[in-house]
């Protein structure tokens, strides 16, 4: 498969005219309205249909606001005087996920599986909206007349999309009812909330049988001949594999584990069953059964944005994405993906956390802290990790790449010293750093701010790479153990060392477990930082979140001397974020806990 100009802007199309009927009829239904066994169900074409609605209900979290808002951990600031929901977060207000359903893509007033817009989803009522008809559609699949390949690729991305809604509404909110069945309108709702880890079960075993029943790659059925080289976007084994293994890691992660048996610590046997679905995974990528690979890094960029190319980003790294609706902030200003303007102050509303920087090492792959590791407090931005300087713009970068009038000539580099015209210490700039690993530098009044289309992955494979690593060293307590007779902890790691030309991770870590975990922190916040709600969710579940490490937000102060270097360094804390033992789950609505008594709040609110 090849970069293609094919965007998804309906609900995946699958046979042009007659699917798109059949998807659209059941836009418009109610969540419990009855479905005509003679219409949806009497077909693979008409099933398909009715089965791609789904697609369109996994929200769309960048199109939210215009703020890098999806964001909700610690590697942004936003500008001060606005109401964004990671400053909410920073303010201890875990309500607002939902009291401010318009900042936030966790919640909408309703759902949404609109196939032209990802603005209005929220997670939460699309959830619930995906559980019900991914049900309807398993509860009516013996009406299916059909090949048994059609039938197959039908059941698996029902029950794919049930485990997948459901792992989501876990992730957040912690153990639920596991639905699995159609349940009545007029029914007595009594269903009791599982423990994360009992509901995590019932995930797997829906994960497990879709990874059974999917392809490798649609391309190579006869149903998926006609989308043929566009199937990007379609759930398939890889996809399956990929959340069967996050779901285990993160049941036997600590906060998880603690939450269902009050024991703060990995539990290896979930670890164990994660390292094993990855393998799996990750051998379908080796023997290149699976179009899915890691993208060279003189094109890591692709995976972010277009910068008005007509590609999908993601390609040919993506395990699952949402979507592609239409974005309203292609080429805008205002956009997530848009953050430069006149003196490189612009539409952008955050900048990168200075402490979160700090994650970033060295060239030779040694942490800052490190003795050895030759940085310089005061030369800082030489000689770090090449993923350093394709995330964040530091002072001195040049950003105007066109010609410019005179007058905004001095635009050209950036100056983020102290009192520099790309600098404000209440809004863009206010760290010392920007953010351009979402954004073409040409994102800028005078460069024009091209069309350019941020998407963003829900998983990619340098993720599942970082997920193995950790269920295997944590399952069976080496970085050099070779877990499920495959890769090393080690090995898979310097994967994305060796990808970006960063320096393989150091002897005296590898040789120690906590410090090899350690690392493994850091490369992830390296890697994936920015991107979806990763960071967010990996602090939660390491029951990190709550360490003042990681709730500082700071900025660095310098002066320029005269050869452009930073003096007078100094980090000035901004902000440390208000964190209690309950704000590691998010609150439930209070609506949906008094529907039924045994339907509980979440402890602590």
């Amino acid at each position: 498969m090849q970069k293609h100009s094919y965007i998804i802007t309906t609900c995946f199309v699958f046979i042009a005219a007659t699917a798109m009927t059949g998807c659209k009829r059941y836009l418009d239904r109610a969540p419990g309205a009855d479905v005509s066994s003679t219409d949806a169900f009497v077909n693979f074409t008409n099933f398909q249909g009715f089965t791609e609605e789904l697609y369109s209900c996994v929200p769309e979290f960048t199109s939210k606001t215009w703020a890098c808002d999806w964001l909700l951990g610690d590697e942004i600031i936003h500008k001060t005087g606005v109401t964004w929901l990671n400053e909410q977060f920073d303010n201890g207000d875990s309500w607002s996920w939902t009291t401010g359903e318009w900042i936030s893509w966790l919640d909408a007033p309703t759902y949404n599986s609109d196939p032209g817009t990802g603005f209005s989803k929220g997670l939460w009522p699309n959830s619930w909206y995906g559980i019900h008809k991914a049900n309807l559609g398993l509860a009516n699949l013996d009406k299916l007349n059909a090949t048994q390949e059609e039938k197959d690729l039908v059941k698996g991305q029902l029950l794919f999309f049930r485990a997948w809604f459901h792992f989501e509404l876990m992730t957040y909110w912690g153990g639920l009812p596991y639905i699995d069945t159609v349940l009545s309108s007029g029914g007595k709702l009594q269903l009791p909330r599982l423990s994360y880890q009992e509901m995590a079960n019932h995930v797997a075993d829906d994960l497990r049988a879709a990874a059974d029943l999917l392809p490798v790659d649609w391309d190579n059925t006869d149903a998926g001949k006609a989308t043929l080289g566009k199937n990007q976007l379609r759930i398939t084994k890889v996809t399956a594999l990929g959340y069967l293994g996050k779901n285990y890691l993160y049941a036997g992660s600590p906060l998880m584990n603690r939450s269902s048996t009050g024991n703060a610590s990995f539990d290896a046997g979930y670890c164990k069953k994660a390292a094993d679905a990855f393998a799996e995974l990750l051998k379908l990528v080796d023997s290149h059964a699976t179009w899915i690979k890691l993208i060279d890094f003189a094109h890591y960029s692709d995976l972010f944005y277009t910068n008005g190319g007509n590609f999908i980003p993601g390609y040919p790294e993506a395990v699952f994405q949402n979507p592609v609706y239409s974005s309203w902030f292609a080429g805008c200003p205002w956009g997530p993906s848009s953050i430069f303007g006149e003196g490189n102050i612009g539409g952008g509303y955050v900048s990168p956390n200075a402490r979160f920087v700090e994650n970033y090492g060295m060239a030779n792959g040694l942490p800052i802290d490190d003795s050895a590791s030759g940085f310089d407090p005061n030369d800082p931005w030489a000689n770090r990790d090449p993923r350093f300087y394709h995330d964040i713009v530091t002072d001195g970068n040049q950003i105007i790449k066109g010609s410019a009038p005179a007058d905004k000539e001095k635009y050209r580099y950036a100056n983020l010293s102290i009192g520099g015209y790309s600098r404000d210490n209440t809004s863009i700039g206010r760290t010392g750093y920007l953010l351009r690993k979402l954004t073409p530098m040409t994102a800028n009044n005078i460069d024009g701010f091209p069309n350019n289309y941020l998407h963003l992955s829900y998983m990619r494979l340098a993720d599942v790479y970082l997920m193995y690593a950790e269920a295997v060293l944590q399952g069976y307590g080496s970085a050099t153990s070779t877990g499920p007779n495959y890769l090393t902890p080690e090995a898979a790691v310097n994967k994305l060392r060796d990808r970006c030309g960063a320096g393989q991770v150091g002897p005296q870590y590898v040789a120690d477990k906590d410090r090899f975990m350690g690392e493994i922190i850091r490369e992830r916040a390296m890697e994936l930082g920015f991107e979806e709600e990763i960071r967010y969710n990996d602090l939660r579940r390491w029951l990190l979140a709550g360490t003042v490490k990681y709730r500082e937000k700071t900025a660095i102060d310098f002066d320029r001397a005269a050869d452009g270097k930073p003096i007078n360094i100094k980090e000035r804390l901004l902000i440390t974020r208000k964190f209690d033992d309950k704000n590691y789950w998010l609150p439930l609505k209070i609506s949906d806990v008094n529907l039924y008594p045994s339907f509980g709040q979440n402890p602590g609110y």
